[in-house]
């Protein structure tokens, strides 16, 4: 299946709506984290792209018309030597609340207090799903915080550096006409105009708000898509 839609939006930047939106819109599906959470044998379609610039493809993308988020936006430019008649959406927002929500979610991804990793060593025991979600979790981790952002998202202007120098990088790689330079608050118009759909009578869906990240994830890590 040909992807029709490649984010290159850095996660917490309205991704989940996003994918929601385009699946409102009738794209059948869209890859997310959220499914790599749900089918972590996926994994190696990734390591495989992290590696050596390409992937199988097909396989990895059988039944998806779309990609937003990771794993999918930090290659959004291997995708587009794959895809070259996609569209490219850049999802964006205030520096400072995108900064707070990664710190207050995904940087604090996984067990924080004594009792809470004590909890994970059980379940990491006895599970083998587990094991392989939370090797998508450090992959995630190694790629963004570590590579990305080299270790240094709690230095706050080396992280706004490295989240200007990222929208730049779009704006100055993908052409004009194929980019959509998006922030979710401003709703439909933006989004249906860029794509030459018209705007659906319910509002646009706003989802994973940084309060539900907590409730969601324990989900997702069980295989149920949320």
């Amino acid at each position: 299946m040909s992807i029709k839609i490649i984010g290159a939006g850095f996660p917490r930047t309205g991704t989940t709506t996003l994918k929601g939106s385009l699946e409102s819109l009738g794209f059948k599906h869209v890859y997310h984290m959220k499914e790599l959470l749900v089918n972590p044998n996926m994994l190696h379609y990734w390591q495989t792209l992290a590696e050596t610039g390409d992937t199988d493809w097909e396989s990895l993308y059988q039944g998806y018309d779309a990609t937003v988020d990771f794993p999918g936006y930090p290659w959004y430019k291997e995708h587009m030597k794959k895809y070259p008649d996609a569209k490219v959406i850049l999802t964006v927002r205030d520096f400072e609340a995108w900064y707070k929500s990664v710190d207050s979610t995904v940087f604090r991804a996984g067990p924080q207090t004594p009792a809470e990793k004590i909890k994970m060593m059980g379940k990491l025991l006895f599970s083998a799903r587990a094991r392989k979600v939370v090797k998508c979790i450090k992959f995630f981790k190694k790629i963004f915080f570590a590579n990305k952002l080299q270790g240094k998202f709690e230095e706050k202007e080396f992280a706004r550096k490295t989240w200007e120098d990222h929208i730049a990088n779009v704006k100055a790689t993908v052409p004009k006409d194929k980019l959509l330079v998006y922030d979710v608050r401003d709703g439909w118009g933006p989004l249906c105009r860029f794509l030459g759909v018209p705007e659906p009578a319910e509002p646009l869906p706003h989802l994973n708000k940084k309060e539900n990240f907590k409730e969601m994830l324990p989900q997702l890590m069980k295989g149920k898509m949320v």
